[in-house]
């Protein structure tokens, strides 16, 4: 009877410990293509010894990499404390396929108290190549940052002249890859358009689609355009190097993809955009340009007033559109209104929509007789993009009431327009006083003073004719005039960047600037012909060191990519400094 119940004693605690070992084999999905490679994992959630592997029919295998791991769970319940060693062992093969058709990969055992586990056997299809993401399987180092894309997205490649088109630069990566350490960045020009970037405050990454797969993506920057002119306009491509951590197409003894960096030169490559012509059939006389939706607004600051008195007249323009690039509609006043030239205003926005706000010019006008004035009324014609026609507004007819003043022009509202109006007299008095002069006075001719004024010409026709062939140089020397102009552009910038230290768009906008006006001044260039290249090119040519050109170019590229780049004063401090250095050192090789 003892006997018995020990033999069932054992069969209890066999069964128990046998329950609680788990093995068996795993991939990540049941079908593969011809040109992927299998990760093949056997697990065990205990120790186990003496792993006896399958064959691998239709498969080049390696491995097996051993990967052992053990992991402590504490559980409190009412005040107990229990405490739980988890154990496992994973032994893993990578497979890359021979051939197409279906594969059983046999079962694999392995041994754990004296007691055999075997896996279950796993149906592998192997089907005809397919695309690859580019992570995985990546084993040329060519290949590596494949998944990287430097894309110039545009609200729209057809718009008409003067509507607005949005360009956002994005950077696309894979998720499992990391980017950083911009540098090289090469702006486009925006020929033919009239544009507007938009600060990006902060480089933040985010979800994102491209090409219908999911990638990381970082917004680099946002510009608004305006096509001045119809026609097909190109836009050169927006450039910029950086550091990408990508993986390697390997994997480690845990079976996670190894990681290295590389260095990618990325280019948006170059852009159309068909601008249309803006329609001649229905357009206005008075059309200036304006595309959008408007309102229009002409408005007196008062309508009744004395003669010499002064009133002002705003021409406004508020909405959406191209509120920069037309001309408000001039008013046509009566010859006895005297009408001063306006004082320009402009409160606009520039979102990546597009620009929004308000433009007025406020002109003052000063009534010089009693009477009613009429101002006629005024016409202003924009070209509608949603309904796509002309739309002309149509001010009212002003009538202005002008009573009787005491005879002098006195400004006695306020007014943008700061001219001094000087007092006037319309009619003068008889005099009431009688001035005499003396009848005993010595005679003008013959005197000193007329000798002196008579013979100072003379002695001056030397000095005005020296002055003026000294101009005349001074005049013909067009590249010495224009190095003056940028040597003095050099230092009014240089002096603004300092100024503006801490505040990063216009400080490095001076800082752009300054750098500019001293490669005009000591390369003789224009602004178009500054190119990266050619500027080399050019200090090449005046014999400096390349050790400076190549410092200088470094300095002209951070300091246009810095605006869009988070920076500190400590940062900006260290540029401004290395500006001067730079700009000092080049000054002494190009003497």
């Amino acid at each position: 009877m003892k006997k018995i119940i020990l033999a069932l004693l054992i069969s209890i605690i066999y069964t128990s410990v046998s329950a609680q070992v788990k093995f068996e084999a795993q991939t990540e999905r049941s079908s593969y293509g011809l040109n992927e490679r299998i990760q093949l994992v056997f697990s065990i959630n205990n120790e186990g010894d003496n792993f006896v592997p399958p064959k691998f029919p239709g498969f080049k295998a390696e491995g097996p990499f051993i990967n052992k791991g053990n992991q402590t769970s504490i559980t409190i319940i009412n005040g107990k404390v229990t405490q739980k060693r988890e154990i496992s062992t994973q032994v893993i093969y990578y497979l890359t396929p021979t051939k197409k058709g279906t594969f059983t990969i046999g079962a694999a055992s392995i041994e754990y108290n004296e007691t055999v586990y075997k896996s279950a056997p796993i149906k592998i299809t192997i089907t005809d190549p397919i695309q690859m993401p580019s992570y995985p399987g990546q084993q040329n180092n060519a290949n590596f940052g494949e998944g990287i894309h430097l894309v110039a997205e545009m609200s729209t490649k057809n718009p008409y002249v003067n509507e607005p088109v949005t360009v956002i630069y994005k950077l696309y990566f894979e998720p499992r890859s990391t980017v950083g350490n911009f540098r090289n960045f090469k702006a486009p020009k925006y020929n033919d358009f009239w544009s507007q970037y938009i600060d990006m405050k902060q480089l933040t990454a985010e979800r994102g689609k491209y090409n219908g797969k999911d990638y990381s993506m970082v917004v680099l920057r946002k510009v608004i355009l305006y096509p001045l002119e119809a026609g097909a306009k190109t836009i050169e491509p927006f450039k910029i190097d950086l550091d990408a951590e990508v993986p390697t197409g390997r994997r480690d003894w845990f079976g996670e993809y190894e990681m290295r960096v590389i260095q990618k030169s990325l280019s948006t490559g170059m852009q159309t955009i068909n601008v249309k012509p803006l329609p001649e059939n229905g357009k206005p006389a008075g059309f200036t340009g304006a595309v959008g939706k408007f309102d229009f607004v002409v408005k007196p600051s008062k309508t009744a007033l004395k003669a010499g008195e002064s009133l002002d007249l705003e021409v406004s323009v508020s909405g959406k559109g191209n509120l920069k690039l037309f001309t408000l509609p001039k008013p046509v006043v009566p010859s006895a209104l005297e009408m001063f030239e306006p004082a320009h205003t402009e409160n606009v926005q520039t979102p990546v929509t597009g620009m929004t706000g308000k433009i007025s010019d406020k002109y003052t006008i000063i009534p010089q007789f009693k009477g009613k004035y009429t101002i006629k009324p005024m016409e202003f014609s924009y070209y509608d993009l949603a309904s796509k026609s002309y739309k002309t507004i149509t001010s009212k007819e002003i009538t202005i009431d002008v009573a009787e003043g005491d005879g002098t022009f006195v400004a006695n509202t306020p007014s943008t327009n700061k001219q001094a109006i000087q007092k006037k007299e319309v009619f003068q008095f008889n005099k009431l006083k009688t001035e005499f002069i003396s009848a005993s006075r010595k005679d003008f001719l013959g005197s000193g003073l007329f000798y002196s004024l008579l013979f100072a010409p003379l002695l001056l026709i030397p000095i005005v004719m020296i002055a003026r062939k000294q101009k005349e140089a001074k005049d013909a020397d067009v590249v010495g005039n224009r190095v003056r102009n940028n040597n003095r552009l050099v230092k009014k910038y240089l002096s603004e960047a300092k100024k503006q230290m801490g505040d990063k768009v216009p400080f490095y906008m001076a800082m752009e600037k300054a750098l500019h006006n001293f490669l005009k001044a000591k390369l003789h260039i224009e602004t178009v012909e500054m190119s990266k290249d050619n500027i080399i090119e050019l200090l090449q040519q005046r014999n400096a060191s390349e050790q400076s050109i190549s410092q200088f170019m470094e300095l002209m590229n951070d300091c246009e990519f810095a605006r869009y780049a988070p920076a500190t004063d400590i940062a900006m401090t260290n540029d401004f400094e290395r500006a001067v250095e730079r700009i000092s050192e080049l000054e002494k090789q190009l003497k």
